[in-house]
């Protein structure tokens, strides 16, 4: 594997990232079918053609038949890995015999997640390795070491962290010998929690906000790329029924489609436009298998919504007008 420099990966991923946790059938031991490889080709070829070129996986997803799936289409089509970007997550463990579900940034298991998922992949190399959730009993250096010999035997190209503090970072970051590139948050129009915080600074309104004060700000300063998984809030402002939902979803749901109409444009490039209109750069993870609406998705690159209407979304959201 050659090495990338870090800017060439930069400036050629995909503004979108396709996330594939929705590949490989259902959460169980049921052998993948080939409704489930059709499926996986579908949405592969439609995320492509729209110019998705980031894949997002984890080892877990569909119990590890997301990756292998996927692997499956690689072995077929061999030529389509050079046209991708591909990354995948480690470090949740499911209740076993040895314990409960549990985090593990150890040597031993990151080592055993990085090769199975090759093997699922089929694939020789990773782009980005992503430590999937805070793992309390993390030792940095051992990450960290663990992480420059993948990378030393080819295996991975970078590393990344999800649904990471600032502080958890930078004690990473501060013992690898390479920039971290990715942090993946929940954030949406309806996850909004990483924005109430830098509005209500200092407010007491603000006190119940579950989000790490100064995140964004930490990783624009750093260059990490923010990826936003849920970013499509499972389709509730885009056409899921919301007739039983709170008014300021049903609102919500008005406003995006009122606005898809003035843009000209689908109501989930809407709610995708919204999230990368914030200037921190926001790369939205998508994880339908619906190849029209990952078409539907792709015209967020037609979209600059105005300040008027961000900010007319963000108070529909949150159902109450700003401090």
């Amino acid at each position: 594997m050659k090495t990338m420099p870090l800017s060439t990966y930069l400036s050629n991923v995909s503004s979108l990232v396709y996330g594939c946790m929705g590949l490989g059938g259902g959460w169980n031991a049921n052998a993948i079918t080939a409704a489930d490889v059709n499926q996986a080709n579908m949405a592969i070829d439609s995320a492509l053609e729209n110019n998705i070129n980031y894949f997002d996986h984890a080892d877990i997803y569909t119990l590890g038949k997301a990756e292998q799936v996927f692997g499956h289409i690689l072995r077929e089509r061999k030529s389509i890995r050079e046209q991708m970007y591909i990354q995948t997550k480690c470090g949740i463990r499911f209740e076993d015999e040895l314990g409960p579900k549990r985090y593990d940034f150890s040597t031993q298991w990151m080592t055993h997640s990085v090769n199975k998922s090759l093997l699922q992949l089929n694939c020789d190399y990773l782009d980005v390795l992503v430590l999937h959730r805070p793992d309390p009993l993390m030792e940095a250096h051992e990450v960290a070491d663990t992480f420059h010999a993948l990378r030393d035997a080819g295996k991975v190209r970078f590393l990344g962290v999800s649904n990471m503090q600032q502080y958890q970072i930078a004690e990473l970051q501060q013992v690898l010998d390479t920039p971290l590139v990715v942090n993946q948050v929940e954030m949406s129009l309806h996850k909004h929690d990483w924005l109430d915080e830098t509005v209500y600074a200092g407010n007491t309104d603000g006190k119940d906000i579950n989000f790490t004060p100064g995140l964004l700000q930490y990783c624009r300063q750093n260059q990490i790329q923010i990826q936003a998984w849920g970013s499509l809030c499972q389709g509730l402002y885009s056409g899921v029924d919301v007739s039983t939902k709170a008014p300021q979803v049903q609102q919500t749901q008005r406003l995006v489609a009122k606005l898809a109409g003035e843009y000209g444009v689908s109501a989930e490039s809407i709610v995708l436009g919204w999230l990368m209109r914030h200037p921190a750069m926001i790369q939205p993870v998508i994880g339908t298998t619906n190849p029209l609406r990952i078409k539907a998705c792709s015209q967020v690159s037609e979209v600059e919504l105005s300040r008027e209407h961000w900010y007319a979304l963000y108070i529909s959201a949150k159902g109450q007008e700003l401090p």
